[in-house]
């Protein structure tokens, strides 16, 4: 009994001796606190992640996470902040290297930190290194105090005599301690995006991931949610919300250990990526970006959005243009004078912007179809004899700007670009080709072929100055892996090509800083936050269809805002009303595919109203706050409303999807507002000859009574819809 008595007093002695020695590392924003310390053999852990501790010398009595043993000695297992492989922790290394000897063994120990500003926020910065070879690890965390964002990433680099390989790269480790955990993350293929899947993570590993190199999100979405002690709930709730800014092949690593913590472990997928690292070079992984909220999901996304805006979205505080695209209207077929009547169109309707799409290009290959043509990005002599600048000069003529389409990274066999490089394209040798969409993906590894990428765009920039917009798509994975410019360094190949495509953007970015760019894969096959850092907006899915998009804008708006969103009224279901296909994409970056001269005058007519409605509500919509109120996927209905920087205005939009006969209709309660503000409402977006308005159109209530109370908007009709504008008196 004496000895064990004699034990636990050294052990509490050596812990209370060690505490006067700790060095803590704090990450901090206005609600959150990310707390690392240093452990007595000088290792970088863990303690604390959650609500914002208010005491500064607070953060100095956090225990660690591990145990004094009886003979005075301390485990070095526990919440380890960048746990390298072959240690004492059994779990899911954040980072793996065999060393230039074969060595598959790491040890990182702290070096030191410093913080400074950053536009918008703090960055922590904290050196580690391996004590027995020259490897050395750089953590970096940026904390946004006013949004509660938290952004980390990683660089890794050596100095060993040979190349040393990665085998795991991750941004960032972070542990979680609850009874229990929730996953939601969003599943998808073409014209179905944004699929929620709830469940339960137990012990062991789920893991979430893609390896299709480019259109890389086409099945698995980089974004998801994470509800601790019960699911993610929109208003209420501990929640965490997480992204990666990756353009390429990424895994998310959920691994409950035997004690009950979480280990949320976000990176590159190391799939077929046994990366080569030379000595003297830097592998720097993705951003990983995550907000907490103790006030569910909503409150999460508002962060999210509102970061964004602020300070990732390109143009995220700029305007964003209306626009008439022709591929509904034309397809691949069209010329000079047709399109030079739909910019017309586009000027009568109102918009700010005629997009030409696909089809405009190549000669010897004509673009007819998509099994010819890319590659070659002249204009088709026969469709356009005058070229773009003669498209550029027509859309000025009309009194609208000029967009176009482009898909730089893809070739088709049948192109000149192919005869002339086979080996800048993505191909097996001593295989047969596979060939998706008809097309291959260019080697962005290369950096002669990423010259030629951005010589795509500056060649139609220098000849036309006066484009306005780009929709950069890319329809195809990756196939036939295997890169002729790598050779024996293939597992670089899916890291290096995503690589090369930011080379790329980030050379148009600095040529064109004010060009915006829409983000399109196939639909919504690349929307992350990296991408984001270039293009002004995303095409959320190929699907326009009002029922499925409001499901698809639901889920994305989780995690974007709606300014970054872009939404077409289409011709897909046209049992739906224009009205109820036109006020589902009022809600986002607002655009038109549809036929004009084929619609009723009634439909035109209200299409131009609403969408003058649209260009006075921009503000609101674009800048405001959104609140999502009521669920699709829980309800028959849905419904959320977005609320003025000043609070001054909001606009409620609401919708009957597919009504239960005498289903209980709810009222629709807003949030946002200033409860001690009176709020006149009014109806909008109403079709000619529509006379009757409900029965609150034109009064004035409180704030407080219409997020206590709400407003009887609903019905038992399918597919009607209701805009609503909010106005403080």
């Amino acid at each position: 009994m004496k000895n064990v008595l004699c034990g636990l007093l050294a052990s509490f002695l050596l812990v209370t001796a060690n505490a006067q020695e700790k060095k803590t590392v704090r990450v901090t924003t206005d609600q959150t606190d990310l707390v690392l310390q240093v452990n007595p053999k000088g290792r970088l852990y863990q303690v604390y992640l959650g609500d914002r501790l208010l005491h500064e010398q607070d953060a100095d009595l956090l225990p660690w996470n591990q145990y004094a043993g009886s003979d005075g000695s301390i485990s070095t297992r526990g919440y380890e902040a960048y746990a390298a492989s072959g240690g004492e922790d059994y779990f899911e290394p954040a980072v793996a290297i065999t060393h230039a000897d074969g060595n598959q063994t790491t040890y990182l120990y702290y070096k030191s930190h410093r913080q400074q500003a950053v536009p918008g926020g703090t960055e922590t910065i904290i050196e580690l290194a391996d004590d027995k070879y020259p490897v050395e690890v750089t953590l970096h965390y940026v904390a946004y105090p006013q949004e509660n964002v938290i952004k980390a990433w990683s660089e890794i680099r050596h100095s060993e005599k040979k190349p040393i390989h990665l085998w795991r790269y991750s941004s960032t480790m972070l542990y979680f301690n609850a009874a229990s955990y929730y996953l939601t993350n969003y599943h998808s293929d073409w014209a179905c995006e944004g699929k929620p899947v709830v469940q339960q993570l137990q012990f062991g590993k789920k893991v979430v991931d893609t390896k299709l190199g480019s259109r890389a999100a086409m099945q698995s979405e980089p974004f998801f949610e994470l509800g601790f002690d019960g699911p993610a709930r929109e208003n209420e709730g501990r929640v965490m919300l997480g992204t990666i800014g990756w353009t390429g092949n990424f895994r998310f690593t959920f691994d409950v250990d035997n004690t009950g913590a979480l280990r949320v472990i976000p990176g590159i997928n190391p799939y077929a990526s046994y990366y080569e690292l030379k000595p003297g070079t830097t592998f720097t992984t993705p951003e990983f970006v995550f907000t907490l909220s103790n006030e569910g999901v909503g409150q999460a996304s508002r962060n999210l959005q509102a970061w964004a805006l602020r300070h990732q979205l390109k143009d995220g505080m700029g305007d964003r243009m209306t626009l008439l695209n022709n591929w509904e209207n034309t397809g691949f077929y069209f010329n000079q004078q047709s399109l030079a009547q739909l910019m017309k169109d586009a000027r009568d309707l109102g918009v700010d912007m005629f997009l030409l799409d696909d089809g405009w290009f190549a000669n010897k290959y004509p673009r007819a179809n998509d099994r010819a043509g890319l590659g070659d990005w002249e204009a088709t002599k026969d469709k356009l004899p005058e070229g773009v600048p003669g498209l550029v000069k027509a859309a000025k003529e009309a009194g609208v700007k000029f967009g176009i389409w482009v898909e730089p990274e893809m070739v088709n066999p049948k192109s000149e670009l192919f005869e002339k490089h086979p080996d800048w394209a993505i191909t097996l040798p001593q295989r047969e080709t596979y060939y998706y969409r008809n097309q291959l993906v260019l080697d962005l590894s290369n950096p002669k072929v990423q010259d030629y990428v951005y010589g795509v765009i500056d060649g139609l920039m220098t000849e036309n100055p006066d484009i306005a917009y780009f929709k950069w798509d890319c329809n195809s994975p990756i196939t036939n892996i295997h890169s002729h410019y790598l050779e024996d360094r293939q597992g670089n190949l899916y890291i290096d090509h995503v690589r090369g495509l930011y080379n790329v953007l980030s050379r148009i970015r600095q040529k064109y800083p004010s060009l915006p760019m829409m983000l399109c894969s196939g639909g919504g096959a690349r929307l992350d936050y990296e991408a984001l850092k270039y293009f002004t907006e995303f095409w959320c899915s190929d699907n326009t269809d009002p029922y499925e998009r409001l499901y698809i804008q639901w889920s994305m708006s989780k995690f974007f805002p709606a300014k970054a969103m872009a939404s077409h009224v289409t011709n897909w279901n046209g049992r739906a009303s224009i009205k109820f296909r036109m006020d589902v994409c009022s809600m986002c970056k607002l655009g038109f595919d549809i036929n004009l001269k084929s619609m009723p005058e009634n439909d035109y007519k209200f299409l131009q109203q609403a969408l003058r409605n649209y260009h006075q509500l921009k503000p609101v919509i674009l800048d405001g706050c959104q609140y999502r109120l009521i669920s699709p996927y829980e309800t028959n209905h849905m419904a959320l409303n977005y609320v003025a920087q000043d609070l001054s205005k909001a606009v409620l939009f609401a919708y009957d999807l597919h009504p239960r006969y005498k289903e209980p209709l709810p009222h629709v309660r807003l949030q946002g507002l200033d409860a001690n503000a009176q709020y006149r409402v009014e109806e909008i977006n109403l079709r000619p000859g529509e006379e009757s308005r409900p029965a609150h159109h034109g009064k004035t209530y409180s704030g407080d009574y219409l997020m206590k109370v709400g407003l009887q908007v609903l019905s038992a009709n399918e597919g009607q819809s209701h805009v609503f504008v909010m106005s403080r008196v």
